[in-house]
């Protein structure tokens, strides 16, 4: 834990580091909760934006040298998680599938999703940093239930990137619908 939070130290700008500490703070917030392991949430957490702030050429070349999915090239949103996964396993040698899963779709979601990836996905959400139209009433309704907020946010998430035309990833609209189930 030492190494990434030296890495984050180093590599982040104050404004995403206080992001990744929001995130964590509300992932253990929540993973207590919820019945979820605090410190692999606190791990995900601190993993999950690892390469958030890093320039899309860069980005680019390592979704290419790992060999991903065409997808994400251009797309440092979509990116980030699932590059950041495949660091987590390859340079730190995390291969717990659970924590892989939560730090590559925390951005996304999929369906299927398990109790650490609906953890890191609502906490990236609603940490306190965050400030956005409806953001409070899905903050409330986490107090309640971890799918009915994980599935407003979606809800909102498809809308806003609809609205705006931008690419929209075939594992959110899985996600949306496998928590209407």
């Amino acid at each position: 834990m030492d190494s990434i939070e030296t890495y984050i130290k180093k590599n982040l700008s104050e404004k995403r580091r206080k992001h990744v500490y929001g995130v964590v703070h509300t992932a253990q917030k929540l993973a207590g909760q919820y019945g979820c392991d605090r410190e692999k949430a606190k791990l995900a957490a601190l993993f999950h934006d690892m390469f958030r702030s890093t320039p899309v050429d860069v980005l680019n070349m390592y979704v290419r040298q790992l060999e991903m999915d065409p997808v994400y090239l251009d797309n440092a949103n979509l990116a980030h998680g699932p590059i950041a996964a495949k660091i987590m396993k390859r340079d730190y040698g995390i291969t717990d599938p659970d924590l892989l899963n939560a730090v590559r779709y925390h951005t996304t979601g999929r369906a299927g999703m398990s109790l650490l990836e609906k953890v890191l996905y609502l906490a990236d959400a609603i940490e306190p940093g965050r400030n956005y139209p409806g953001v409070e009433e899905i903050r409330k309704r986490a107090e309640t239930s971890l799918d009915d907020a994980c599935l407003l946010s979606m809800e909102r998430s498809i809308r806003y990137i609809e609205e705006r035309g931008l690419f929209l990833h075939e594992d959110t609209i899985k996600a949306r619908d496998d928590l209407k189930k």
